[in-house]
């Protein structure tokens, strides 16, 4: 794989790691910029808003901009917008900081996602894929505890900056890996964009990834209720739950960026189904500590192979809109991130309890298979080999 790659990465990590952390800060937070936990519980929302905003806007303004250019610019904007939330004593401000950097966030892998596909052949868009998904995944095993920690010893503010300080080698990596390239001006019209955008086979792909994304993100929000009801484990288990979560999405990317490309119809129809038997079988082996802690880490796995899988799919089928291709797997993902909580949480009040986010998951996932097998635009084993090349 390309060395540009890996700066790509490392920013997605960062970034990736500031969408997740503030579940571990908001204990500390809340109190210090006097509001409640509740309150400070927006900032979520607000991300995901920046974040689904975001991508296809920073996408259109960008299209006449040299894509380095951009991806440095959104890296900076990125760690700007977390110094602004550091210094801060308003909630206020902190909320718009948290808004900014999502728009910033959604901005760069809305490009970052079709520059990653055009530094390697068509064939191995999935691979390329993998190793830049592949920083969110390392957020879940690595920064989001780590943030967690930092958190602990030194008040959330510390991980504020932190993240604005990794910014600076990040900007400066992809300012020297990344080649130039150009913008789409010379590119399709605006209208024959958005022509390809009315296509099924994307609308499918995009409302399957949101799907699964909603699946996944709706039980890996709420685990903590998970491992220290149900299963009865200490606190200090919910961090080993959410690295073996992270281990086996990282497994997960890795399988699908081996695959995508060559056999995405045998991946969706192994992955969709074993998660169907996944989700529900955590949900009544909860109780289980010897069964939930493996089992976390072979769903992480499958979730994110099924994931990826289908965002290799959203950038084939939206090759000719070069502009918003990034952009719509990018909303996708965020859509499904956003939506998976918000339909889970009600969930946790009624008689299922920990276990009704699980549920939730289960009741997407099969929604997402309904979905797929009602319709003809599902990939076959082996029609990547007929594909068009992603955006480029």
């Amino acid at each position: 794989m390309p060395l540009a790659l890996y700066p790509l990465a490392l920013a997605v990590f960062a970034m990736g790691t500031s969408e997740f952390m503030l579940a571990g800060l908001l204990p500390g937070l809340a109190p210090d910029l006097g509001v409640t936990v509740a309150t400070a519980g927006l900032l979520t929302p607000a991300f995901a808003f920046g974040m689904v905003v975001g991508a296809p806007l920073v996408a259109v303004l960008a299209r006449a901009w040299p894509r380095r250019a951009c991806l440095v610019a959104s890296v900076l904007v990125f760690g700007a917008a977390h110094a602004a939330g550091a210094l801060t004593t308003s909630f206020a401000v902190l909320c718009g900081a948290r808004v900014v950097a999502a728009l910033a966030n959604a901005g760069f892998l809305a490009l970052a996602l079709p520059a990653a596909a055009a530094l390697v052949p068509p064939d191995r868009t999935g691979r390329a894929l993998a190793v830049l998904l592949a920083g969110t995944t390392v957020a879940t095993v690595a920064g989001v505890p780590g943030g967690a920690a930092l958190g602990a010893l030194y008040g959330w503010r510390a991980v504020f900056w932190g993240l604005a300080a990794l910014c600076v080698p990040v900007a400066l990596g992809v300012l020297k890996g990344v080649p130039a390239g150009r913008g789409h001006a010379g590119g399709p019209e605006p209208r024959a964009e958005a022509a390809v955008l009315r296509r099924p086979p994307l609308l499918l792909a995009m409302l399957l990834g949101a799907l699964v994304n909603a699946a996944t993100f709706a039980s890996f929000t709420y685990l903590a209720p998970v491992v220290t009801g149900p299963a009865g484990l200490g606190e200090h288990w919910v961090a080993v739950v959410l690295m073996l979560f992270g281990a086996g999405s990282f497994a997960g990317v890795t399988l699908a960026g081996r695959f995508s490309d060559r056999r995405p119809g045998l991946l969706l129809a192994v992955t969709g189904p074993a998660l169907l038997a996944g989700w529900p079988a955590l949900a009544l082996a909860a109780g289980e500590a010897a069964v939930l802690l493996p089992l976390v880490c072979v769903l992480g796995a499958l979730s994110f192979a099924l994931g990826g899988t289908l965002v290799t799919r959203v950038l084939y089928e939206a090759g000719g809109a070069p502009t918003l291709a990034g952009a719509c797997a990018t909303t996708a993902l965020n859509v499904g991130a956003a939506a998976g909580p918000l339909l889970a949480a009600p969930s946790l009040t009624t008689t299922a309890g920990p276990r009704g986010p699980l549920w939730t998951s289960t009741l997407l996932i099969a929604l997402a298979l309904l979905v797929a097998c009602g319709s003809r635009a599902v990939p076959s084993g082996d029609d990547a080999a007929r594909e068009t090349s992603p955006a480029r």
